[in-house]
This record gives structure tokens, C-alpha cells and sequence, in this order.
């Protein structure tokens, strides 16, 4: 077999392995001159040793191209060796030996490069380019999505169990799943004791395990979550049903397409990441796998160069900041693609939400923040921390599974439990607490910025008090697809505000609000209402709020007026209705006190404003009254109607 190989040593410019005539060629680095090289493995079991030479060196890149003579290529696997250690490739597109879910549970598992590929054809298939405007952005974690037997999905837990989901999602009204990282990467965290494996584990890892119980030290645990170093050009091969990850990611990006909905992917890298190698990351995954945006999180991330990528102008970047003033100084890109997170939403929506003081203020600037340059992210729930319906179940995290003592998870979870901790049946307790998800949804999904919805939230999916489930691969980390009175009223309660924000755009402009009437038709774009209108009550005390979004400024026509009244407070409160044009009344149409009447129901509700008339003769001001911890809304509407 060997005497049919060519062998050349050339001096390369990237690293990576690229298919040639019959053959591969490889680059890798190599930081010193030890004896390293590359191994090459056939089917029987053959190998075969290519040392790095120095004519085939450019600085501290080494490359060889390896061809077969005649015949097929011989060679499947490929790794790397630097003196006594035989290594994966970190630009690996493929890697073999991760294929079985937490397979390493009694054995660390070896890697090797893959050299099979395959053609894929995508068709029509072309970015989908949904303004960030637009969008509802949903996160998933791949396995955890469809692992749970009440998916009822024919291969759970993977790519193709996601595809399968496709027409759920695009019926809920989304228009982007956000993957939790899905490249390639070893769930299984090894035990510093080196009870499964004589090697050496990674000082990483060893500082994670350090304090753990006893018990836990001998045992490997999984990471579900992936937020760690790992092989970036390839897609994780335990989540592909059919064996061939490429594929499998490829087919599920092809479908969520066809049924309008945008993929994007989270992507963690560490401190000593090379930034050159992160862009080279971004764009491979872009052209390869046809992605529509990514999320960023780690150390050290190039910001400036990515945002300035020619290839990526129309791939959506979310991360938590970005250098705006050095990416665009005073111009306005013509297409929007990075999105920073709000910060702050989380946080002063939850504490909002339960009745905290002080918060008015603040919450009608995250309300309304949408900047020009760069979009704002918003949500109350995602993987870390808790889940919408945790966060009215639980006033503490319940980490104790994880196995570090309840001490890992955030402490400030901003929650309440509305009167009983975790899982109850007295009636009254579960209905608040689907109020409160009612209004929690409410908030998200009737402000400005890009609403993101983790898996599960749209009917309450329970992690049972965990806010940091990263290695819990069971009931408690997956989703649960429950079906009942409270799960579908959410759900239907999820879809009405998702249905309701697609059809008034001026809930989701593309121009930031500025509480100015800008158009001279006697109403700002957006203005705030109290107990007596257009004087909004911003004091400590105060936890209502009525919010006016003018129908003129909407970018489709003949668009009605949006009143949203929020009272958090625990007793009911008067709002005034501001006055309308003549001839113009409001109509409810939303709200999430159920004794109301439910959403899909066109009957008026009990909240009918009583009309006055003033000394004129003129329709005045009308006051609605707004149950505690309640939110309604109301569209302006011709009288004759």
C-alpha cells in the first residue's frame, strides 16, 4: 500500500486538510522542531507515518500532500504526533470517536480525523436574510430539544429529530433557532483522580472536579452544554441520527429553510484562541453548513474584525458587546446584522414581574430600546439560570444533583413562587403562576427589541428548581412536551403575542422610537400613561404603566394604535385610556387575567372602558381597570366597525 503513495512537502499558507487529486494535503502548526508528523489510518487497521520535513515549512506551518498513484485514496483517519503524543486535528471537518452520547463514561475515548466526505446538494437553498426587526429568535439545545420520549420525534435527540420539529416551529411563529454549540467536543468531563484513564486530564477540567464530593471525583460527568474547547470545523457526530454528522446538519438546516426559519449557532472560545482562527471559524461555517448567524461568547473574541468580515455583512453576530463607535463611527450599515444583548432586560423584567419598587422607569427604557447601529437582544429565560416556569416556582436554585453542594448556579435569580416552593397542586397557587408566565411573556414579546424564547418557556417546561443543568442529560435537563390545560393555554397564550407582533409593526420597528411626534399628527411614536393620561406615575412606589404606540408611525399603513397597560402591583389600579382621534374607540384584545376572556375569543371583556363626555360635547379620557399582576391590550378601532 505504501509504495503507491506520492508523497510532496510543500510550504502552506493556512491550516487545515483540503481534498487534492487522489489525494489530501495537510498543514499543521508545529512550535518547535521535535520530531512530529502526521499518521495516516486504513481500514485494516494499517499505518501510516508521514514525518513533517523542513522543505515543506512556512514559519511554524508544516505541510505535506499525500496522493495515491492508482487507485482510491487508501487512507480513512488521520492524526497528528509531536514527539510521544499523538494528537486530533483542531481543524479536523470531521472527527470519529465521539459518535455515542457520554460513550466515554467508562473509557476515555480516542479521536481521529476523518478523510471521508461527501457531496451535498443543497438545491435552492439561500440565506434567508429576516431583518432583525423581524425576527423571534428561539434557543435550543439539540439533544435535550427532542430527547425526551414525549417529543415524540422518530430520532431523538438529534438533528434530525430537530428537523422533524420544523413545522411546530414555524406554526409557534419563530423565525430563527439559535443551537447551542453542536461542533464537536467530549461531553464526558474526566475525573482528576485519573480513575478512568491513566493519562493526564487537562488542568481545566482538574480545577472544575477539585472541590467535588468524594463521590464525585471517581466518576465522569457530562457536559451537555459544550461551552468548551473543542474541534470547531466539525458538527457534533453523536447528534446525527444517519452516522454522518456533515450530512445530518446540513439536511435540518436545508429544512428549517424550506420552512422560513433561519439557523444560527453559539460558539464559545477560550483565552488562548487564535483570533485569525476564530474568523476562519465563522466564515467556514457560513459557506459549509449555510448558517444565518452566530452567538458569541468567551475570551478575547476579535469584535472589530469579525463585524468588518466582508462575508459575514449579512450573517447575524450576537454577542454581549461590541465596539460600535470603531466598526461604523458616524455611518449606518446598510444591513443590520450584529446584535448586542440587553443586559439589563432579564433582570429588571423578573424584578418587575414579582413587584419589586423603583423599576418603571427602567423597565419603559427596556421597553423601547432598539438602536440604530446595532440590535438589542431580549429575554427573561434562557439555558442558564431559570426557566420561565422555575422562575415563578421557585424562590432558590436546586442545584443539588449536580454534585458541588448547591454551591454552582447564580444566587440572584430575581424569582418568587408565588406563595409554595416547586412542584404544587393547590389550585390557586398554579393559576398565578400562569398569569405570571402569561405576563412575563407579554413583556418580551410586546417590546422592541429581538425577542429570544428558550425551548420549552412557550409552555412551561420545568428544570425543577436547576439553574445550571449543564450536566444533567435526563428528565431534568431535557424538554419536557407536556400537553394539558396549563401548558396549552401558555402555548396558545405564546402564539396569539407572537401572531400579534408579526401583524403591528410598529411593536417591532426598524427606527428607534424617540417619544417625539415627529409626524405633527397631535401623538408621539410612543408615550406614557398613568392614572390620568399622559402623565405617567415613574415614582418609587409605582408598578403600573400605560404605553401608547401611535399607529402613524408604523411602517405599513392604515395600522391601528397599540395601548399596553402593565400593573404588577398585587391589587387592581386605574389607567387612563388617552383620547383618541374622533371616531376612533379601543377594543381589548389581549390580556392575561384569565377571568377576562380568552384570547381567541372576539367577545368584548369586562375591562370596557366607561365613555364620559366633556363640557364639548367631546369623547374624554376613559379609565380601564387592570386586575393585580396583570397586563391587557388595547388597538385603536373605527367606531362603526
Amino acid at each position: 500500500m505504501n509504495k503507491n503513495l506520492k508523497i510532496t512537502y510543500f510550504k502552506p499558507t493556512k491550516q487545515g486538510v483540503y481534498p487534492i487529486k487522489n489525494g489530501f494535503s495537510f498543514a499543521e502548526e508545529v512550535l518547535d522542531d521535535g520530531n512530529s508528523g502526521l499518521i495516516l489510518y486504513a481500514e485494516n487497521g494499517e499505518q501510516k507515518k508521514i514525518p513533517f520535513q523542513k522543505e515543506g515549512k512556512r514559519g511554524s506551518l508544516c505541510g505535506v500532500m499525500v496522493e495515491a498513484v492508482s487507485g482510491e485514496f487508501p487512507y480513512l483517519e488521520y492524526n497528528y504526533y509531536h514527539k510521544n503524543t499523538v494528537y486530533t486535528d483542531a481543524f479536523a471537518r470531521k472527527v470519529n470517536g465521539l459518535s455515542k452520547f457520554g460513550h466515554g463514561l467508562t473509557a476515555k475515548r480516542k479521536t481521529r480525523g476523518s478523510l471521508t466526505y461527501k457531496e451535498f446538494d443543497w438545491g435552492e437553498d439561500e440565506p434567508l436574510l429576516i431583518p432583525y426587526s423581524n425576527s423571534v429568535i428561539y434557543g435550543l439545545n439539540v439533544r435535550a430539544f427532542t430527547m425526551h420520549k414525549s417529543s415524540h420525534v422518530k430520532n431523538r435527540g438529534t438533528y434530525e429529530g430537530v428537523a422533524e420539529k420544523a413545522s411546530y416551529l414555524n406554526g409557534l411563529g419563530i423565525t430563527a433557532v439559535e443551537l447551542m454549540p453542536c461542533y464537536e467536543y467530549d461531553e464526558c468531563i474526566y475525573p482528576a483522580s485519573g480513575a478512568v484513564s491513566d493519562k493526564p486530564v487537562k488542568e481545566e477540567i482538574a480545577r472544575e472536579v477539585k472541590n467535588l464530593p468524594e463521590a464525585f471525583k471517581e466518576k465522569v460527568r457530562l457536559n451537555c452544554w459544550g461551552y468548551q474547547e473543542g474541534f470547531y470545523f466539525a458538527p457534533k457526530a453523536s447528534y446525527s441520527a444517519g452516522g454522518d454528522p456533515e450530512v445530518s446538519f446540513k439536511n435540518m438546516v436545508k429544512e428549517l429553510h424550506a420552512n422560513g426559519i433561519e439557523v444560527m449557532m453559539q460558539f464559545y472560545f477560550p483565552p488562548e484562541m487564535n483570533q485569525s482562527v476564530i474568523l476562519d471559524i465563522l466564515k467556514y461555517w457560513v459557506i459549509e453548513y449555510h448558517i444565518d448567524g452566530v452567538r458569541l461568547s468567551g475570551f478575547q473574541i476579535p469584535y472589530l474584525i469579525i463585524a468588518k468580515e466582508p462575508v459575514l455583512q449579512e450573517t447575524k453576530i450576537r454577542s454581549s458587546y461590541f465596539p460600535l463607535e470603531e466598526i461604523y463611527g458616524d455611518k449606518i450599515p446598510y444591513y443590520r446584522n450584529l446584535a448586542a444583548d440587553n443586559g439589563n432586560y432579564r433582570n429588571d423584567m423578573r424584578r418587575f414581574l414579582k413587584g419589586d419598587e423603583n423599576l418603571v422607569g427602567q423597565v419603559i427604557f427596556d421597553q423601547r430600546n432598539n438602536p440604530r447601529d446595532c440590535a438589542v437582544v431580549n429575554y427573561l429565560a434562557d439555558y442558564d439560570g431559570f426557566s420561565l416556569y422555575d422562575m415563578v416556582s421557585y424562590d432558590r436554585k436546586h442545584n443539588e444533583a449536580n454534585g458541588e453542594y448547591n454551591r454552582d448556579g447564580t444566587d440572584h435569580n430575581y424569582s418568587w413562587n408565588c406563595g409554595f416552593e416547586g412542584e404544587c397542586r393547590k389550585k390557586s397557587v398554579l393559576e398565578l403562576r400562569k398569569k405570571q408566565i402569561k405576563n412575563a411573556l407579554a413583556f418580551l414579546f410586546l417590546s422592541q427589541g429581538v425577542p429570544y424564547l428558550f425551548s420549552g418557556d412557550e409552555f412551561g417546561n420545568t428544570r425543577y428548581g436547576n439553574n445550571n443543568a449543564y450536566c444533567q442529560d435526563n428528565d431534568t435537563g431535557y424538554i419536557k412536551w407536556k400537553t394539558g390545560k396549563l401548558q396549552d393555554e401558555i402555548l396558545g397564550f405564546a402564539k396569539a403575542l407572537i401572531r400579534f407582533r408579526k401583524e403591528h409593526s410598529i411593536l417591532h420597528s426598524q427606527k428607534e422610537l424617540k417619544i417625539l411626534d415627529t409626524l405633527g399628527c397631535g401623538y408621539p411614536d410612543i408615550s406614557y400613561h398613568g392614572t390620568e393620561a399622559w402623565r405617567p406615575d415613574l415614582s418609587y412606589i409605582s408598578r403600573m404603566i400605560g404605553i401608547l404606540l401611535c399607529g402613524n408611525y408604523a411602517e405599513k399603513q392604515d395600522e391601528p394604535s397599540i395601548y399596553i397597560a402593565y400593573n404588577m402591583h398585587w391589587i387592581e389600579h386605574e389607567l387612563a385610556l388617552p383620547k383618541l382621534p374622533k371616531g376612533e374607540k379601543f377594543v381589548p384584545v389581549l390580556w392575561s387575567e384569565e377571568i377576562m376572556r380568552p384570547v381567541s375569543d372576539d367577545s368584548v371583556g369586562k375591562n370596557e372602558a366607561a365613555e364620559k363626555e366633556d363640557s364639548s360635547g367631546e369623547k374624554a379620557e376613559n379609565k380601564i381597570v387592570i386586575p393585580g399582576r396583570s397586563i391587557a391590550v388595547y388597538v385603536s378601532q373605527k367606531e362603526n366597525v
